[in-house]
Formats: C-alpha cells, sequence, structure tokens
C-alpha cells in the first residue's frame, strides 16, 4: 500500500506542471499540511501551535476551494492584460449536416480509441491523448487545407478523445485509488468524507455506487447534448458578463460554501490564506493539484508506513519484501527520471545544434 501511495504521489507530481521539481515541490507542501492535526496512532497534536481548531486537521474542502477558485480569481484578476479576448458570435446553424455527420464518425471513434486507455494510465492526462488524436486525424485527413481554419475533423476527434480521456481517470481511481487528475482529486476527497476509500474492495462493499457512477457518464453525455445544442447561444453570452462581477460571484459562493461547511471564522481565514497560497503557487507556475492529492493521500500513505514498519518492528526492508511492492517503485522511478532524461536528451541534442551552425 506504500508502495501504491508513492506512485500516486510520484505520477501526479509528473503529470502536473513544467517540471518533475516544481510538481514534487507542490506535492511536500500537501504532505507538510497533511501532517497538521491529531496523530491516529499516539494521540498527540502536531503542527497545531496550540490553535484547537487545527486539531482536527485541515479541510479538504477548504484548501480545495480556496486553491482552485479564490487562487484563480486571484491570479485572473491581477493581470487582467493576460486575458483579453475578443467574443466571437454564433454563426450559422449550431446543428450538424450530413457532411459533417460523415465527416465525424470515424475521428469519434479513433479519438475515443486513443483517449481511454490514456487517461486511465496513472501517468495519463487529456492533453496526451487530444494533442495525439489531432496529430492522428491531421495525418488522415483528406481536407489538410482546413486544419487550422476549422476543420470538423480537428474538432470532433480531440474533443472525443477529451472526453473518453476524463473517464478513463475513474479507472486508476476506483481501482488503485490514485487520483491522476484534479477532479479526480475532488471526487477522492468526496468519498473519504462518506468514509468510502476506493481499491478493489470498493466493487464488493460498494458495488451499487460504483456501477450508479458509471452509468451516470452516459447519462451526463445525454443530457449535455440535450442542453448544450438549444442553449449554445446562451452559453456564448455568458462571456460577456464583466470580469469583476465574476470575480465577486466567485468570491461570495466560495465563502458561503466554507461558512456552510464549517461556520467558523477561523476557517474563513484559513480560506483566504490558502487563496493567496494558491496565487503565489500560479504566479511562479506551481501545479495545484498536487497539493491537494498531497492533503488527501499523505495521511494514508503515513499510515501504511507506520503500519508496516510496526509489523517489521523497525526494519526498513520489509518496504521491499513484496514483488509488487518492487514492481511499483520501479514504476514510480521511471515515472520521475524519465521526463528528465528526455529533457536532457533534448537540451544536448539542442546544443549540438547550435555548435554545429556556429561552426
Amino acid at each position: 500500500y506504500f508502495a501504491l501511495m508513492v506512485l500516486a504521489f510520484v505520477t501526479v507530481s509528473a503529470a502536473f506542471g513544467d517540471s518533475a521539481l516544481r510538481g514534487l515541490t507542490a506535492l511536500f507542501i500537501g504532505l507538510a499540511l497533511g501532517l497538521i492535526g491529531i496523530d491516529l496512532q499516539t494521540g498527540q497534536a502536531r503542527l497545531s501551535f496550540g490553535v484547537p481548531d487545527l486539531l482536527d486537521g485541515i479541510e479538504v474542502t477548504t484548501l480545495a476551494v480556496a486553491l482552485f477558485a479564490i487562487g484563480e480569481a486571484l491570479k485572473v484578476a491581477a493581470s487582467p492584460g493576460d486575458h483579453d479576448e475578443k467574443i466571437e458570435p454564433v454563426r450559422g446553424s449550431v446543428w450538424m449536416s450530413r457532411q459533417d455527420w460523415a465527416r465525424s464518425w470515424k475521428p469519434w471513434l479513433r479519438g475515443t480509441a486513443l483517449g481511454f486507455p490514456i487517461g486511465a494510465m496513472p501517468a495519463g492526462g487529456a492533453e496526451i491523448g487530444t494533442f495525439l488524436s489531432y496529430s492522428t486525424e491531421k495525418a488522415l485527413t483528406k481536407h489538410p487545407e482546413e486544419f487550422g481554419n476549422g476543420a470538423i475533423e480537428g474538432v470532433a476527434g480531440p474533443e472525443a478523445a477529451n472526453n473518453a480521456s476524463a473517464a478513463g481517470t475513474l479507472v486508476p481511481l476506483l481501482t488503485l485509488g490514485l487520483p491522476t487528475s484534479a477532479t479526480a482529486a475532488i471526487m477522492l476527497a468526496a468519498f473519504q468524507q462518506f468514509g468510502l476509500q476506493p481499491g478493489p474492495l470498493l466493487f464488493v462493499t460498494n458495488a451499487t455506487l460504483v456501477w450508479s457512477l458509471i452509468a451516470s457518464l452516459l447519462v451526463a453525455n445525454l443530457m449535455l447534448v440535450i442542453l448544450n445544442l438549444p442553449l449554445v447561444g446562451l452559453w456564448v453570452k455568458l462571456l460577456a458578463i464583466p470580469r469583476p462581477w465574476l470575480y465577486a460571484g466567485i468570491l461570495v459562493f466560495a465563502t458561503l460554501g466554507t461558512i456552510g461547511a464549517n461556520p467558523s471564522p477561523f476557517e474563513l481565514g484559513m480560506l483566504l490564506a490558502f487563496g493567496l497560497l494558491g496565487y503565489g503557487l500560479r504566479r511562479f507556475h506551481y501545479p495545484i493539484a498536487p497539493v491537494v492529492v498531497g492533503l488527501i493521500l499523505g495521511p494514508l500513505a503515513e499510515q501504511q508506513l507506520r503500519r508496516a514498519l510496526a509489523i517489521s518492528q523497525g526494519d526498513p526492508s520489509v518496504l521491499l519484501h513484496s514483488p509488487v511492492a518492487i514492481v511499483l517503485y520501479l514504476i514510480a522511478a521511471t515515472a520521475l527520471l524519465l521526463p528528465i532524461v528526455m529533457r536532457m536528451r533534448g537540451r544536448g541534442k539542442l546544443l549540438s545544434a547550435m555548435a554545429s551552425d556556429e561552426d
């Protein structure tokens, strides 16, 4: 179990952000926050600094709302010049013609075939499947001149891959308890709020919940079609809402949600502090999701580590006794080192090319 948690930490840190170092830094921030509260084995208070409100630890909902909502609002409000966008009105019919259907169904199938397995990988991500689908459709299209100017294959394939990848993230989440995206991390926190631990036993103990969740994906896609096609004009008009109104609405609803979950002035102060933390992370290009994952999985990893060391009477070699654990460690090491090696090789090729140009 500890090896599985290590794999989750490494893959999440490597999947988000521009570098593994920044991802690991954000992860360790979340792990440090996960240490706050009462130690379940000894009953001692840790990092509470004499504040009674910290004895129960940091609320995942407060941290998630602060980082994703308030931090994003502060980041966008602090850099208004970076978000000058022109709103294009919807022209023509939003309904697909027969020719559109004929050109779309194959990209849909190919995008789904590419997106789902990539989303199901512990180190996957929607971006990989999306770009891979776009490259595939660009290579197979009979209308290459339309790509870059609104080719329907270039929209249908990547969107299908993106949707399939989002559904694929449920595979590692439900079977192994590994959140591979920010949304999956929030879902993991929701499971734990109700005393559910995702993993193989979840299919046995709560099969109804699992299959209801899977069925909800089909219902959600059907409802999206029903709602989006008639209301696409309304969704476009929402983009015309002045940004200060959006900032105010986000802050109000985030504050009301925090008060509803835990009506405490201290919790509101934590919401503001974590919101400023989220702004700082975005300002210096650090990923946000590893912080939430560290807070959620950190206490579980600590519990499994201390349990294993207690069983072995302090012998750390017990962490390598299982072949499954060794394989998980090797996968984690590969996920951590491979991007670094690829980046160094790319840098070496660039330097070689520059040297040859100078010669």
